[in-house]
């Protein structure tokens, strides 16, 4: 018999869900195991922020006007046209 030691560290993990959770998942084989965490990882990952934009201002400026007017070009040319006859 395996036994696990796991350390949690959220603080607002309730110690009656850890419990649950992990007595759940040790009646699973690996590969729905597998699949939990990679599921829980989904969930964390969703639920994360981006950066402030007052983080992101240093940036401003950064991106020569030449070559901003090449992007703006390529997207006029390239992007949200319909080719009718495509298909």
């Amino acid at each position: 018999m395996m036994v696990w030691i796991v350390k949690w560290s959220l603080p607002m993990f309730s110690d009656v869900f850890k419990e649950e959770i992990v007595n759940e998942i040790g009646q699973l084989d690996y590969g729905n195991q597998r699949r939990v965490l990679d599921f829980a990882k989904a969930l964390a990952a969703a639920g994360r922020k981006g950066v402030p934009g007052k983080q992101l201002l240093s940036f401003a400026g950064v991106i020569p006007p030449e070559d901003l007017g090449e992007m703006r070009n390529a997207i006029e040319e390239h992007c949200e046209k319909v080719d009718r006859d495509e298909w």
